[in-house]
């Protein structure tokens, strides 16, 4: 398996791997600092350098779903790589600090609005929650209000190792009602927000609240009778 060096260190930009195999789904690397699409955060794109100084571009990273393996999907021809090669990985840090940031917002939002969460999604501008709230209304302003308050106080954001039973005798952690963790690992990450958000997920986030930047809440939708979307956007890209 591929060691995943942001489960380490989210701020890593740079790193060396060996090609481990290339195949019509990607290229596998030893280990990678590219996180692969996953749990509502897309996968990264960055570059691939050789020894000879040709880059490769690496538009999206996922997950065999056979093997679990991590994959990078080359832009382009990938035939100059052969197994065994070392290659120098560095990530596109611009969008992928973006994601960090807005992952770090959904875990806030989820705090604020206290309903089960029953999808979400986000992108380098924009990310989303689905509730349900048994059809009750959402106050943007107030979320959005509530947000910017957390995201001022700058609260620092950390994880931890749990295992699955430990997370299982604690249930109340999981705000996912669609998705749930997988129970049967040894190990599984759970994020916390000092005094806000303790819950299990794998991926990538800022040190402190202060780090996500101010937020505006772009729309409040219903979805069916009893769900209610709330889509966050960054204050700084505008309405």
């Amino acid at each position: 398996m591929t060691r995943a060096l942001y489960n380490d260190d989210a701020y890593r930009t740079e790193a060396r791997a060996a090609v481990v195999a290339i195949g019509p789904g990607g290229i596998e690397l030893h280990q990678t600092i590219f996180y692969p699409l996953g749990g509502g955060q897309p996968g990264d794109s960055g570059w691939l350098t050789m020894a000879d100084g040709q880059r490769l571009r690496i538009a999206e990273t996922r997950r065999d779903k056979a093997t679990g393996s991590i994959l990078h999907l080359p832009e382009g021809d990938a035939s100059s790589l052969c197994t065994g090669m070392s290659v120098t990985l560095e990530i596109d840090w611009a969008r992928r600090h973006c994601h960090m940031r807005m992952h770090s917002a959904l875990h806030l939002l989820s705090a604020v609005v206290r309903h089960g969460v029953t999808g979400g999604n986000l992108s380098d501008t924009v990310g989303r929650l689905d509730f349900d709230t048994n059809g009750d209304m959402l106050d943007p302003n107030f979320i959005e209000h509530e947000l910017n308050r957390l995201v001022a106080e700058d609260r620092p954001i950390t994880n931890r190792l749990i295992s699955g039973g430990e997370l299982a005798a604690q249930p109340e952690l999981i705000k996912t009602l669609s998705v749930k963790p997988p129970m049967h690992l040894p190990c599984i990450r759970l994020v916390e927000i000092e005094g806000i958000d303790l819950q299990p997920c794998g991926g990538t986030h800022v040190r402190r609240t202060s780090e996500i930047g101010e937020l505006r809440v772009a729309k409040v939708e219903s979805k069916g009778a009893r769900n209610r979307r709330v889509v966050l956007a960054f204050a700084e890209i505008g309405s």
